[in-house]
């Protein structure tokens, strides 16, 4: 089991940038891959990026967010992260980390374990 938990949120200006940090417990964090996802108020929960297992560098992005977002992982501190660029006031939204066994994926329901998520607010 993989219990995660997100950090770095906040509220910034569009054009700003974040770093969302997700930190897993367990020794097996490194086998699954790492997904992030984001909810805005009254849509649905939807795809942002993933990266596979292990030391890997494969990654995937929804459209809206290529180019301005990277997804990295550091293994030996069983982190996955978020580096947000160019931030916009549609980018904002709860963010969620999430484990799975499947990559690449942009399903929910290919993802096993979630954290709580982080707020993240762009104003214009």
């Amino acid at each position: 089991q993989v219990q995660l938990v997100e950090s770095g949120g906040g509220l910034v200006q569009a054009g700003d940038s974040l770093r969302l940090s997700c930190a897993g417990s367990g020794r097996t964090f490194s086998t699954y891959a790492m997904g992030w996802f984001r909810q805005a108020p009254g849509k649905e929960r939807e795809f942002v990026a993933a990266i596979i297992w292990g030391s890997g560098s494969s990654a995937n992005y929804v459209d809206s967010v290529k180019g301005r977002f990277t997804i990295s992982r550091d293994n030996a501190k069983n982190t996955v992260y978020l580096q947000m660029n160019s931030l916009k006031p549609e980018d904002t939204a709860v963010y969620y980390c999430a484990a799975g066994r499947t990559f690449p994926t942009t399903s929910i329901l290919q993802y096993n374990y979630w954290g709580q998520g982080t707020q993240v607010t762009v104003s214009s």
